[in-house]
């Protein structure tokens, strides 16, 4: 260890920046070599992809190939300035999301053929991966994830530790337990894979302008963008941020605060190691989950990164504050050995040899991260034709499956498959910049931690969304974070082992969550919904507008129904709650997640269907409190003189009432299945109508329920939900929707077309209901379903349903698997859970047991 101490320090002592990772400069075919632009840039482009690295030239590359004409790339400095060069090029197939695996399938069999297409050189090595556990929940980590992994076609297998050894002899075997593996995983040369992307670019038609900074940007009237840069103006039909770190700066010019932040980032090159040297075949990339770094081959050598803890890395803010320095492109931060000795340390116990390694070379460069890791890829809400490709920490692995992505969504006019969790549109004016430096922070430090399911994580929170009832609920429940907003997951009570203490099978939450069923089914319970969506669209053109957009009639005024907003493939985009309130003016309510996602795509048809409306987002200013259970009605009947009575205010109904003093939009629906309203009020009365509530409840013992029960109830129930059973990747017939669906209205709505296609092809897959047989582990979705020894299907979500003592799933399945009664198995943590689909729903709706109960009296009555 002290040679590497000592080798450290000397090099730390050293002047820097001579021992940096050299890239030879290279002309372009618009410069001499010497960073000037010998030619006017076009005047007008289909797009303009602004931005040259690994990102952004994909992206050129794949519009151009997909046969888009006029495709200009602009980078201000040199190809590959920023993040791109100083990258250690890790592969890999492994993704914890379900979408992003798709993303670096394609990015790693794009790599494999990248060369041969274009001739370019990419230094593409595939030893495979190993990421190790040495912990027995580490072990309980790689069985869930390799359960959600079964269904795609990424290559991944969990191994035993003399497998491990076999692949990477230099391992001190001590402390490892199990290993989840990628063949085809590796890493590859970031210049050389930017510069073959160039020429392929190049190849099919696009331009390249290096040296070419963009000086402003001009929106319009019509929609495009004039991209004003030193060597001319271009007219672009659209225009795409993929500046790296430079993304805020150029999100300025359009009064755009995108919520990125550089952080800086350490890995170490070693000089040879004999041992290495000696192997005849290139050892795996391996990531020390608890020691947090990864760990490759670096020719003869050894290359190793590490991720510190939020206390220790270091963020490059004052680049927020002030803007990135002038001239920065392929410059490194000074290294920091203290930083890092911690994962030193904990790396040379894992692969000793490295205590006698010579290092010649640390990188310390920026990186770029969001909030929560994930990079901001797609249409940006708010500003018509301004597509985002930024906040990309592992840029690379990214590239080529992002460039497909959002060429295919450009060229079609929708995403190819859903990718929701990295829509730009989920961020709004809550992300502060103190949030996104805490949230930074966080998500570096949590690189490597366990990543439970319904995890939470707390940096930077509350934000400004919180409700009217936030004060006097945050010290009786356990809060979830959804789009900005805190929302109750479920309540403490007195006995309850209370606080965050995430688990792969049922934790302190399970009890608490079969309390507040309970309180639902058989009394009245409060939920705070406000984090809902809410937007107001009103004007002559109003029901034209939404005839087009859904595909379900529109309600009759104070009438309310469920509609979808389809693709024009047929895929489900959105699901909407649609209320009537007033002649040609409509509430629409969609989930928190999704508030930005679905108004830009209102506010695009508007644009482009020229509809005279005005729609207005109103989330922030109107709060919403459920009241759901049997004894709902005689509690609000205690606050108003409005007639609640079943046949006075029938179900879907919604109506404008005084309830305790307050005006309140009261809507007949609950998603909990049970008798209950919505209450939608101005968020300044959240608080009193609540207080109101639970002091009326007094007698029907009232109390409060969260987000975890009322998804159990819906499951129960058969209620599908947006981003689980429906999405982009899902068309409403097969997810069982039909009854929303009406093809024979006279309204030609977005994605009709494409239904009729579908119902006349047929079904090749359906949603179907399993009930399971499980011990102490329930579905939460995304499990492989597996029959006769052959993965069939995937679930989509799950719970325990406390009403009848069961744990359920809903899951994409083969027609011929969908029968009643049919025998299947669930994958939970490595094992395979009897399954069997069942008759939807398991617990009857309160109005269809309500229609039963009425149609069994007037039969006894006969």
């Amino acid at each position: 260890m002290s040679r590497v101490l000592n080798a450290f320090n000397a090099l730390m002592r050293r002047d820097f920046r001579r021992h940096t990772l050299r890239v030879p400069a290279r002309s372009l075919a618009t410069d001499d070599g010497d960073g000037v632009l010998r030619k006017c840039v076009k005047d007008s482009a289909e797009t303009v992809v602004i931005g040259g690295g690994c990102v952004g030239v994909s992206l050129a590359y794949h519009l151009a190939k997909a046969g888009q004409k006029d495709v200009v790339l602009l980078e201000k400095s040199e190809l590959t300035a920023g993040s791109t060069w100083h990258a250690a090029g890790l592969t890999t197939y492994y993704h914890p999301g379900i979408n992003l695996k798709k993303i670096h399938y394609y990015s790693i069999k794009l790599f494999e053929q990248l060369e041969a297409e274009t001739g370019q050189a990419v230094g593409f090595h595939q030893p495979g991966s190993i990421r190790i556990a040495s912990t027995p929940v580490r072990v309980d980590e790689l069985k869930y994830q390799m359960s959600r992994t079964h269904w795609h076609p990424t290559p991944q297998f969990l191994i035993e530790p003399e497998r491990i050894q076999q692949l990477f002899p230099l391992l001190n075997m001590n402390k490892v337990l199990a290993g989840l593996y990628n063949p085809g995983d590796g890493h590859i040369d970031p210049y050389s894979l930017t510069m073959a992307l160039a020429a392929g670019a190049r190849m099919y038609g696009a331009q390249i302008y290096p040296h070419t900074p963009v000086t402003g940007l001009t929106h319009t009237a019509d929609g495009r963008w004039d991209v004003q840069t030193p060597h001319g103006t271009i007219r672009a039909n659209r225009i795409v941020n993929a500046t790296g770190f430079w993304a805020r700066e150029l999100g300025h010019m359009i009064g755009f605060q995108h919520p990125t932040v550089p952080v800086h980032h350490q890995y170490v090159v070693t000089a040879t190691v004999p041992e290495v040297k000696a192997l005849e075949v290139e050892l795996p990339v391996i990531r020390d989950l608890e020691g947090s770094y990864y760990l490759r081959q670096e020719r003869d050598g050894l290359l190793f990164g590490p991720y510190e803890s939020e206390e220790k890395m270091v963020l490059q803010d004052s680049w927020i504050r002030d803007g990135v320095p002038p001239g920065f492109g392929k410059e490194l931060f000074e290294s920091d050995l203290d930083r890092i000795m911690d994962h030193v340390e904990m790396a040379m116990e894992m692969v000793p040899v490295l205590k006698n390694a010579d290092i010649i070379n640390i990188v310390s460069g920026p990186i770029t991260y969001t909030p929560d890791l994930l990079p901001m890829i797609g249409p940006h809400q708010g500003a018509r034709n301004y597509w985002t490709a930024i906040g990309f920490g592992y840029g690379i692995i990214h590239s080529g499956g992002v460039g497909k992505f959002l060429s295919d969504w450009i060229m079609s006019g929708e995403p190819p498959y859903d990718l929701i969790e990295c829509d730009p549109n989920r961020y709004g004016n809550w992300t502060t910049v103190p949030y996104v430096c805490a949230k930074a922070r966080e998500s570096y430090g949590f690189n490597n931690v366990v990543g439970f399911p319904k995890e939470e994580r707390f940096a930077g929170r509350p934000t400004s969304r919180v409700s009217g009832v936030y004060e006097l609920l945050k010290d009786k429940c356990s809060m979830g974070f959804h789009a900005g907003w805190e929302q109750p997951h479920y309540f403490y009570k007195p006995g309850d082992d209370i606080g965050y203490k995430p688990s792969f099978r049922r934790t302190n939450w399970f009890g608490p969550v079969g309390r507040e069923c309970k309180l639902v089914m058989e009394g009245v319970g409060v939920i705070d919904l406000s984090p809902f969506g809410k937007f107001m669209v009103k004007g002559e053109d109003s029901h034209r507008l939404l005839d087009r957009l859904f595909a379900n009639t529109l309600p009759k005024v104070g009438q309310t129904n469920i509609s979808h907003m389809l693709t024009p493939r047929g895929r489900v985009y959105a699901e909407v709650t649609v209320t009537q309130t007033a002649p040609g003016e409509f509430l629409l309510i969609t989930g928190s997640g999704s508030e930005l996602h679905d108004l830009r795509w209102i506010e695009r048809e508007v644009c482009d269907g020229d509809y005279r409306v005005s729609v207005c987002n109103v989330t922030d200013e109107v709060g919403v409190l459920g009241v759901a259970g049997p004894k709902s009605r005689t509690v609000l009947q205690k606050l108003t003189d409005e007639d609640m009575s079943d046949a006075a205010f029938r179900f879907l109904q919604c109506r404008s009432i005084q309830l305790a003093g307050v005006p309140v939009r009261a809507m007949r629906i609950s998603y909990t299945g049970e008798l209950g309203w919505e209450l939608y009020m101005d968020m300044r009365n959240v608080r009193s109508v609540y207080e109101a509530l639970m002091e009326a409840g007094h007698d029907e013992d009232i109390d409060n329920f969260g987000t975890y029960a009322m998804n159990s109830l819906r499951l129960e129930k058969g209620f599908r939900a947006w981003g689980a059973e429906m999405n982009c990747d899902t068309n409403p017939l097969e997810a069982g929707l039909d009854y929303f669906i009406k093809l024979n209205k006279p309204a030609d709505f977005v994605g009709k077309q494409a239904l009729l296609e579908i119902k006349a092809q047929g079904l090749r897959r359906r949603l179907a209901f399993l009930t399971l047989n499980t011990d102490d582990i329930d579905p939460e979705g995304n499990e492989t379903v597996w029959h006769n020894g052959q993965v069939v299907g995937n679930t989509t979500s799950g719970s325990y349903s406390f009403t009848a003592r069961q744990s359920l799933a809903f899951a994409y399945l083969p027609l011929h698997l969908t029968l009643e009664g049919q025998q299947l198995e669930v994958e939970l943590l490595g094992q395979r859970h009897p399954a069997t689909v069942a008759k939807e729903p398991l617990v009857l709706t309160e109005p269809s047991r309500t229609r039963q109960q009425r149609k069994s009296q007037t039969t006894r009555d006969l």
